[in-house]
């Protein structure tokens, strides 16, 4: 038997499992979304289908299919799916099942435009969510608004808001609350400035533009949760025996989650209403203290480590947790360095430590398979945006050089050290096992090691302001440590290095 609405309302489902109840499949339409990826479902839509269950927000989403026109996966189960939820909480194992009804209806763009265009008519339509990728939010200045659809994102989005505008005359009651969930910094105010840009070349007049700024709330957002998306066969196969029916929509997700909403508005926080239901869902008027935590405990924290882990043998995330040495590096390296950096007048010291114990469960979880080598590509990049900047706050606190830091820093350099160029593609080498440097600076890397020496190299790649924004050999002393732990690692290996580091951090801090 397939997840259907007759099931729910049969009743026979496992008691383990979050059901909705049937008078779910009445509730008003009150959002419109765009895309049918596995982080809307396993986020804005979890949230949905939990405050509905409580009762609290009581809607339901119209989704729109931008590719492709096959909707039928999502008719056949009547937009039901199952999300599992797996991973460590306080370093005890979750496992939870979830029959997520936030899904009314799905359209796909390329046939059903017209009825997706209906919606703009609609007095319960409150709220417009997006994830159409980075690439989604560009301006595509020859889009055709009435075409049946818009090209690009934006274009679909102006349509309808200026349907909208002139069905309810412009009344402000009419905007909408647009909430975009791509992965770029600033994604709300971007995306109303290419909207109110295709108003003016499509010249939609001053009154649809003063609506679209006055009546409009276009609210930046972070959204932070792994969804790897279906379950291993495996896996399905016994959640499937488990459940007594078959989906071919399930999705899994990591326990962790986490959407920060930027909007000063009270209309917007009460549309936003299933924010009262789960603390992970954050409406603020700034919302740069959440992407601080995301960017330096947890992307910092990744790429710091990314290196050193895999040149110790560790392919996947968790598999390195697992070892007494990385897991101890990995929290220091957070706890007695990146925290100290990024905690002051918004972040304090008790919200630092709470979000890296967040990151040592999600680091942890044995259902994550994250790759180092797949965190590695474009590396140099992301030390320059992640990690220099906290170098170099720590040294302006401190007067000190942060030795976690040198020391990922330090594997960064030994891991994009090309040693071989095969149809112009660099390798680099550890205990005869070579490996792929995906970063667009390898061919410079593999210039400055090209006959020169450790110490020469690093300075070389160490005082190119052009990769990291700052001559690094100018910070007192971080130059020397850097290639005082690249020698050590060739000496006396990742781990040894890495034993003997938080041997002398305990020493340090016990005096």
């Amino acid at each position: 038997m397939e997840l259907k609405k007759d099931l729910i309302a049969e009743g026979n489902l496992p008691s383990t499992f979050s059901v909705p109840e049937p008078s779910v499949f009445n509730l008003p339409e009150k959002v419109l979304q765009f895309g049918t990826g596995v982080l809307l479902r396993g986020l804005p839509d979890f949230y949905i289908d939990k405050a509905n269950k409580q009762n609290v927000f009581n809607g339901r989403i119209v989704v729109v299919k931008s590719t492709g026109s096959n909707v039928d996966e999502f008719s056949k189960q009547d937009g039901l799916y199952t999300q599992c939820i797996k991973g460590l909480v306080d370093g005890k194992p979750v496992e939870e099942y979830i029959i997520n009804a936030s899904i009314s209806r799905v359209l796909a763009a390329q046939q059903s435009w017209n009825e997706i265009m209906e919606y703009a008519q609609s007095a319960t339509m409150q709220i417009i969510i997006s994830n159409t990728t980075e690439v989604g939010i560009e301006l595509k200045a020859d889009d055709d608004i009435k075409a049946a659809p818009p090209v690009s994102f934006p274009g679909k989005l102006l349509a309808f808001l200026y349907k909208r505008f002139q069905h309810f005359n412009g009344s402000p009651e009419s905007g909408m609350v647009i909430v975009p969930t791509e992965l770029i910094t600033d994604n709300g105010k971007k995306l109303k400035e290419i909207v109110l840009q295709l108003a003016g070349i499509h010249k939609l007049g001053q009154a649809f533009i003063d609506w679209l700024n006055t009546a409009n709330d276009f609210c930046d957002s972070l959204v932070d949760r792994i969804v790897p998306g279906a379950l291993k066969i495996q896996d399905q196969l016994a959640f499937e025996k488990e459940a007594g029916y078959k989906d071919g929509l399930t999705i899994m997700s990591e326990p962790y989650s986490l959407w920060a909403i930027q909007s000063a508005s009270e209309r917007t926080k009460e549309i936003l209403s299933f924010y009262k239901t789960d603390d992970s869902v954050i409406i603020t008027s700034d919302i740069n203290k959440y992407r601080e935590l995301k960017l330096r405990l947890l992307n910092a924290t990744h790429t710091f480590s990314c290196a050193l882990s895999y040149l110790s043998g560790f392919e996947l995330v968790y598999e390195s947790m697992r070892d007494e040495t990385i897991f101890n590096f990995i929290k220091k390296l957070m706890m007695d360095e990146i925290a100290g950096c990024i905690v002051g007048a918004s972040i304090t010291r008790a919200e630092a430590a709470s979000f890296a114990g967040n990151v040592i469960d999600r680091f942890s979880n044995p259902y994550i398979e994250h790759k180092w080598l797949s965190i590695s590509l474009n590396y140099t990049a992301k030390i320059k945006t992640r990690c220099v900047p906290l170098i170099m706050r720590y040294y302006e606190k401190t007067r000190k050089v942060p030795l976690y830091m040198s020391a990922g820093f330090a594997a960064c350099i030994l891991f994009t050290k090309p040693v071989e160029i095969i149809d112009g593609v660099y390798y680099g080498e550890i205990q005869n096992r070579k490996y792929k440097i995906n970063d667009s600076n390898a061919g410079l890397l593999y210039s400055y090691w090209k006959n020169a020496s450790a110490g020469v190299a690093v300075q070389q790649i160490l005082s190119n302001d052009s990769l990291w924004d700052i001559d690094l050999t100018s910070i007192p002393g971080f130059a020397a440590s850097v290639e005082y732990f690249l020698v050590q690692f060739g000496i006396s290996g990742f781990k040894n290095e890495i034993i003997r580091l938080l041997h002398e951090g305990e020493i340090q801090n016990a005096g």
